[in-house]
């Protein structure tokens, strides 16, 4: 287990934990959040590529160009899609059904990377899932008029978050400046053509703050944290780890909208972080597979 990468992607997932708060207080719809974030990670991105020297070591390859466009439309949509389940249901509830990605992410990456899905990852991956639509709470799923379009959109963007992790592993020759610079870039261009610039003039100066900050610190540390991490870990690994995410969400909640949770809710942070350890300790080698790894000895 690369500790490093652990603590990388722990971290990035901490931070996009608060994404739902910082986004609520900017004011501004899905499209042109995402806008304005895709331009600050561009920046962010381009002077970290700069700085570190890297753009002068890169080695460019077609296939991995063309993986990280296509990662960088699944990104895209996905944080479009998010962005607009925020806007019509509660970020709990949209963070939970944006979980749905890593069991998306177990699945086909078991295929695509023919990485073993033991009977004790299924357990685990289960553990977390319940948890997450545990902290939905009772109310999310008594309510008399639940807002279906909202609920789609999270669904739809826990599929492009899935596609985003399954191709982003798949780059492993580009560096991770210049892999998450392209992907802001082409946000950035493809978004160019639909953006409403008229709801740009009536944001107040905390708005922006908070805008210029979800594009700078949400956007852009967290992907390269998030990028580089996920080259050096398994994919069960990745798939748990990404569930610290929806437990920074409800603390927050606590905090600092005064949210109580009730018990349901306890129960379900308390699975999705039994799941997590549990996964980690179960991605650890055996004492028979590491005697079978040990050359043999005449």
């Amino acid at each position: 287990m690369n500790k490093i990468a652990v603590l990388q992607l722990s971290v990035a997932m901490a931070i996009f934990g608060s994404v739902g708060f910082f986004s609520e207080r900017t004011g501004l719809p899905a499209l042109e959040l995402v806008f304005v974030r895709c331009i600050c990670a561009a920046v962010f991105l381009c002077a970290a590529w700069m700085a570190t020297g890297h753009f002068k070591r890169e080695k460019w390859d077609v296939r991995e160009a063309m993986l990280i466009i296509f990662c960088a439309v699944a990104n895209l949509l996905n944080w479009i899609f998010l962005f607009k389940s925020f806007e019509l249901i509660s970020v709990t509830i949209a963070i939970s059904l944006y979980h749905l990605a890593p069991i998306i992410v177990l699945i086909i990456g078991s295929f695509i990377f023919r990485e073993k899905l033991s009977l004790y990852s299924i357990l685990a991956i289960s553990l977390c899932f319940i948890g997450t639509l545990l902290i939905m709470g009772t109310d999310g799923f008594q309510s008399s008029s639940p807002e279906w379009e909202g609920i789609m959109y999270g669904i739809i963007a826990a599929f492009f978050y899935a596609a985003t992790m399954l191709l982003g592993k798949s780059i492993t020759k580009t560096s991770v400046y210049a892999t998450t610079f392209l992907q802001m870039l082409i946000g950035f261009l493809l978004l160019l053509p639909f953006v409403d610039f008229h709801v740009y003039t009536t944001l107040h100066a905390s708005q922006w703050f908070y805008t210029v900050l979800t594009g700078i610190v949400h956007t852009g540390v967290v992907y390269l944290l998030f990028f580089n991490s996920i080259r050096h870990l398994p994919t069960n690994v990745v798939s748990f780890m990404i569930f610290v995410d929806p437990a920074v969400a409800i603390l927050l909640d606590i905090l600092l909208s005064g949210f109580v949770p009730d018990m349901v809710q306890i129960l379900g942070i308390s699975l999705i972080f039994l799941g997590m350890i549990y996964s980690l300790r179960t991605t650890r080698p055996t004492e028979n597979e590491i005697m079978q790894k040990r050359p043999h000895t005449m």
